[in-house]
């Protein structure tokens, strides 16, 4: 995975990678009203695990955050801290964007558990929506 992950990974929701075109150089670009596209190749999301499919090439989970749904690929093969593969989980994903349409396909970089604390569910398209307001 070396010189996949240039940067650090930018928060975003399901809705706005859909809509990311692909860039130069393995990158993404995320559109956003009135400044220049961002160009990104990790991300950091947020959301509900739906189902998890384990085994073939390190397993894959499909997630739901606010604005829909999206899968991570290699969930087996990552750190995670508690174990958080499991229907009904709020879990942290760092990834690399594999493919934007029909919806997005993350690597796994790393999962953790948020379940325990609410807020992190609560806050998540607040924390993005600023985040995205004071990038350059």
């Amino acid at each position: 995975m070396a010189g996949e992950a240039a940067g650090p990974p930018v928060k975003v929701l399901s809705a706005q990678l859909r809509r990311a075109e692909r860039g130069a150089g393995g990158t993404w670009l995320l559109g956003r009203a009135g400044r220049a596209p961002l160009a990104l190749r990790a991300v950091w999301m947020q959301g509900t695990v739906l189902e998890v499919q384990r085994g073939a090439r390190g397993g894959s989970a499909r997630l739901r955050d606010p604005s829909g749904a999206f899968t991570v690929l290699g969930v087996e093969q990552v750190p995670q801290g508690r174990p958080c593969l499991s229907a009904g989980k709020y879990v942290m994903v760092m990834g690399v964007v594999r493919s934007c349409s029909p919806e997005p396909v993350l690597r796994a970089i790393k999962m953790t558990d948020l379940s325990e604390n609410p807020v992190h569910k609560d806050m998540w398209s607040l924390e993005v929506e600023e985040l995205q307001r004071i990038i350059p």
